[in-house]
């Protein structure tokens, strides 16, 4: 059996919206053969790490009929063999839309259940209720920014030959920017993001790491797969000791994606889901 690709996806596709429930439309990926591009081995992952979505379309009715609403938050861990293709992400939980549901607690099991089969590994599924979205707020990712360098960029697409690092200068500290862009791997439509990259180790060079962020802005590949090789160029250029990459995505179809990928064995991996004002 061929391993399912993106373009067997909905992606791009014009699709009829189901709103009864059907957890065939799920579309895992595996995750390896953009691991293989950047050299990274199935049996020697150089990380940790999860991808957290956050689902803000999710609508089913009780057993009575009524519709109910909440915000979802799914934890899917980097070391689980595949990803799930956002499209068909979307599609499966519009599939709740007219699906009477006996309880918070059954459908929380079965988001879990659907979503764990797909991925390949345990999926975290939580349920924010409209009686906690007033507590809600807006933060931007901490560290210090490194995007009002002024500097001149010809390249946009990544060139991790062009990071450079100061071996003479080791340093602990958290950066940030929110010029990350990159495009889907299958219709090509804008991906925006931002990013924080803490690490110790050698000091990165400011300037090269915002000219190499920005050259995503034309690079075709799924959020999952632009951080890991941003963490993986960052590791062989750098070299630092402790590095941990976390991606915030703006929404699309409802759903933001935010990827983190860590060596470091302090790191959070379950970080805060606290929305960026572009989210």
């Amino acid at each position: 059996m061929h391993s399912p690709t993106p373009e067997q996806s909905p992606l791009g596709k014009s699709v009829r919206y189901q709103d009864t429930y059907d957890p065939s439309l799920l579309f895992p990926i595996p995750r390896q053969s953009k691991r293989d591009e950047i050299g990274v081995s199935a049996e020697a992952l150089p990380f940790d790490g999860v991808d957290l979505w956050t689902g803000f379309e999710l609508s089913w009715l009780n057993p009575r009929g009524k519709p109910q609403v909440a915000i979802a938050t799914f934890r899917i861990p980097a070391h689980s063999p595949r990803l799930i293709e956002s499209k068909s992400f979307k599609l499966y939980l519009n599939s709740y839309n007219q699906t009477r549901i006996d309880s918070l607690q059954a459908l929380q099991a079965q988001l879990a259940l659907d979503l764990s089969s797909a991925a390949g590994a345990a999926v975290e599924v939580a349920l924010l209720l409209p009686r906690d979205f007033p507590a809600q707020r807006l933060a931007e990712l901490p560290g210090e920014s490194i995007d009002d360098l002024d500097i001149e960029v010809d390249s946009y697409a990544p060139c991790p030959e062009r990071l450079s690092a100061d071996p003479g200068h080791i340093v602990t500290e958290v950066l940030s920017s929110n010029l990350l862009k990159s495009n889907c791997l299958v219709t090509g439509q804008p991906d925006w993001g931002s990013v924080q990259i803490a690490y110790t180790g050698p000091r990165i060079d400011r300037e090269s790491l915002l000219r190499y962020l920005i050259g995503f802005r034309q690079h075709n590949e799924f959020h999952e797969q632009c951080v890991e090789r941003i963490f993986v160029d960052l590791m062989r250029t750098c070299q630092p000791e402790r590095l941990t990459v976390y991606a915030r995505y703006t929404r699309r179809g409802g759903l933001d994606i935010n990827p983190l990928r860590t060596n470091d064995p302090s790191a959070n991996l379950h970080p805060d889901n606290t929305r960026t004002a572009r989210q």
